[in-house]
């Protein structure tokens, strides 16, 4: 029985045998992974309901955000380095795809901006996309904060 036992942990060891993941992108900036709701720290990207406007076409910008979220992350697992929690009590990491930073790509991208009341860390990101007016900076919109304001 012991031969066995050792035989069967062995084998799964050497197949990389592992309980699969659960993600859930739940807006630009916050994801379900493994039932453990992750709130990207240091950016914010535009709330779901939130309206952008672009040669006087409205756009849901929130949504943009989360549709290249998606896009980004396909269909691999986000590895996150947590950072502790905020007030909601969600886990606030910093998220990467191969490697690179979700974080970082949505800011350069202009479809999340620095969150400087939290961090300092993706301020250049933020002028990058802002001096090429990419995403968001190509429309008329209000940042999310003063947004969540008014509701």
């Amino acid at each position: 029985m012991k031969n066995f036992l050792g035989i069967l942990v062995l084998g799964l060891l050497i197949c990389n045998f592992g309980f699969a993941d659960y993600l859930k992108v739940i807006d630009g900036d916050t994801i379900i992974l493994n039932d453990e709701k992750i709130r990207f720290s240091g950016i914010d990207t535009p709330e779901l309901k939130q309206m952008c406007s672009k040669e006087d076409q409205q756009i849901f910008c929130g949504k943009l955000a989360k549709n290249l979220l998606i896009k980004k992350i396909g269909n691999e697992i986000p590895h996150c380095v947590r950072e502790g929690k905020d007030i909601y009590k969600r886990v606030l990491a910093e998220c990467f795809i191969n490697g690179e930073s979700l974080s970082s790509f949505l800011v350069r991208s202009g479809y999340a901006f620095a969150y400087r009341k939290y961090s300092k860390k993706f301020i250049k990101d933020e002028e990058f996309a802002k001096k090429n007016i990419l995403g968001i900076w190509s429309m008329k919109f209000q940042y999310p904060w003063e947004f969540r304001k008014g509701i």
